[in-house]
């Protein structure tokens, strides 16, 4: 375990002591959680950078290809989609 000395402004000093005490936690505990917070996130945009990169049209078209033109489950459809049943017969998705 390593050890940091931190200089906050008074103000930041007395907002994160009274957070960590309505938290139940220590300042340290608070101070670690943040900043494993912030690191995962910043760790994240780059993780799916790196990702994006080594992506392509073709192959997100070829595993759109992959799946079934089925009907959604119930429970699975689109707020205010028309399923392709009620296209079919014309109607506008309103219910009779």
């Amino acid at each position: 375990m390593s050890a940091l000395s931190l200089r906050l402004p008074n103000s930041l000093h007395k907002q994160l002591r009274e957070l960590a005490r309505k938290e139940g936690v220590s300042i340290n505990q608070l101070v670690n959680s943040a900043v494993a917070e912030k690191m995962a996130a910043l760790m994240t945009v780059d993780y799916l950078k790196e990702r994006a990169e080594r992506g392509s049209r073709q192959k997100f078209e070829g595993a759109l290809a992959q799946v079934p033109d089925v009907e959604a489950q119930e429970g699975d459809q689109l707020p205010g989609a028309v399923s392709r049943r009620r296209r079919a017969s014309g109607s506008k998705g309103r219910k009779s």
